[in-house]
């Protein structure tokens, strides 16, 4: 049990990150909108009910949708653009380990290395397809979400329901995503921008506390 906390420390620590971060989401969520029907001339809902209504779908896969977003664009452009004294920049001009073709006769290769042809060609790229196709499934069901709390929110106003055609344009939605996506990509200018000036002791994130500002790559 040691040896898996040791080797698998970062993960488990997030994913409980997660799960604490959500569960505080749903409860107060769910006060939340409660308190929002009620003043809106509706009756409260049970906490399974609010797990399937469009406030929670929405409140959730917005966030979702956009750190997904900012991880494939960060992961794809990274793979051309680079940033003088950065450690999250491949070097300047050095060629990288990274950027060299697998070798199937390397010991421990992935399965699809091995194999070679389509797969492997897929098998390249496939961190910014993975991370792409979440962002995609996130955007389709904060739609789903943001569109049925909508026409929750007009039903009980009386007000003709929002269809998928006309929902696509409103600018609630669209507003619910660029408020996101705006602040993830000032995270990442932020982390490329600091690490060329500021250091962290033992991250892999930082530079060594002693390499010249103008170094760039970890």
């Amino acid at each position: 049990m040691k040896t898996f906390l040791k080797n698998n420390g970062l993960c488990i620590c997030f994913i409980l990150l997660f799960i604490i971060s959500l569960a505080g989401q749903i409860f107060l969520g769910f006060k939340e909108h409660n308190k929002e029907l009620i003043e809106e001339g509706g009756k409260i809902t049970t906490l399974g009910s609010y797990l399937v209504s469009g406030h929670f779908y929405q409140s959730t896969f917005e966030n979702w949708e956009s750190e997904f977003l900012q991880m494939a664009l960060f992961v794809l452009m990274t793979i051309f653009l680079k940033q003088k004294g950065s450690s999250e920049s491949k070097k300047l001009d050095e060629p990288e380990e990274v950027d060299r073709e697998p070798d199937p006769n390397r010991k421990d290769a992935p399965w699809p290395v091995k194999k070679g042809g389509f797969i492997l060609k897929i098998y390249k790229h496939s961190l910014t397809i993975v991370l792409f196709l979440l962002f995609l499934i996130s955007f389709v069901i904060h739609f789903y979400g943001s569109l049925k709390d909508e026409n929750e929110k007009l039903l009980l106003e009386g007000k003709p329901l929002e269809t998928v055609s006309s929902y696509i344009g409103n600018s609630r939605f669209w507003f619910e995503s660029f408020q996101n996506w705006q602040s993830e990509f000032l995270s990442v200018f932020a982390i490329v921008m600091l690490s060329i000036y500021f250091r962290q002791i033992g991250s892999s994130q930082s530079k060594p506390v002693d390499a010249p500002h103008m170094e760039t790559g970890d």
